[in-house]
């Protein structure tokens, strides 16, 4: 049994699908998971990774997890705690997902040192280990849909600036086959997707895929700063602005990880935005 965290995410969700219709058997748990977030035959439970005690129960019986970072939370996990209990309960194969910010971004206390942290517990847990380091996703855009949705617009700083964004879904089929296969223990894995694309490019990729132009309206640092810190800590903002506005080379390469793993090319942004337009329209 192969047991998915985060199961109502973006990635944990393509996952839970990914290997469900391989026919594994998985159980997918978030804190608010309910029977409509999984396809028939999945077992849901809810837990919350912030306390290792609710997991017990969901590791029991257990071959392989797919551990979530823990996102805007991932300050309130007990990592050693977690992977603790997932070899309790029969744990003998995990898949992290962390971030690229691990290695770019070593001083951050949220990209570099948190996660860091996360991925070293992973490493002395005993299991075998597999790491994904995404960089930037796809799916990070759905924060435009209400202003595209409402005026076809779409409101950002560094307009002109691209990164290499992956699409979720080819970090689930990733862990995915990370899970299921051997092979990968041992491996850190940098997900990114296939080309450099600015947010101007994701805007007129977003039109398209809409039928109808999306306009771009650039922000400067400042604005975007301002509107950030509502709901990310200034520390994390920091951070953001710097990858989004003066990323470093590690940040703009493109990694070959997605294809060595999965055989084909990353999926491209504007393919990532043709198949959710129904969020902005």
């Amino acid at each position: 049994m192969i047991v998915v965290t985060g199961a109502t995410g973006n990635v944990g969700r393509s996952l839970v699908q990914a290997l469900a219709a391989t026919g594994e058997q998985v159980t997918a748990t978030s804190r608010g998971i309910s029977p409509a977030d999984v396809p028939v035959g999945v077992t849901h439970r809810r837990a919350n990774l912030a306390d290792a005690q609710s997991l017990r129960p969901v590791f029991d019986g257990a071959d392989a997890l797919f551990l979530q970072n823990g996102g805007a939370d991932a300050h309130l996990l007990n990592p050693q705690d977690i992977l603790d209990a997932a070899k309790a309960g029969g744990v003998q194969r995990v898949v992290l997902l962390s971030s690229q910010g691990v290695v770019t971004r070593k001083e951050s206390p949220s990209h570099g040192i948190l996660m860091r942290a996360i991925e070293d517990a992973a490493r002395q847990s005993g299991m075998d280990w597999t790491i994904l380091r995404p960089g930037g996703f796809n799916s990070n855009t759905y924060a435009w849909a209400e202003p595209v949705r409402a005026a076809r617009t779409v409101t950002a700083p560094f307009g002109d600036v691209g990164l290499p964004t992956v699409d979720p879904a080819d970090i689930a089929e990733v862990a995915a086959v990370a899970l299921r296969e051997d092979g990968h223990a041992g491996q850190i894995y940098e997900l990114t997707g296939p080309a450099l694309v600015t947010p101007r490019q994701q805007a007129e990729a977003i039109g398209d895929a809409l039928g109808e132009p999306v306009r771009f309206v650039e922000q400067t640092r400042d604005q975007a700063r301002a509107q950030m810190l509502r709901f990310m800590p200034e520390p994390v903002v920091e951070t953001t602005l710097a990858i989004l506005g003066v990323p470093t080379p590690a940040e703009q390469r493109v990694s070959p990880d997605v294809e060595r793993v999965l055989g084909r090319a990353p999926r491209t942004y504007s393919a990532w935005a043709h198949r959710n337009a129904a969020i902005f329209r």
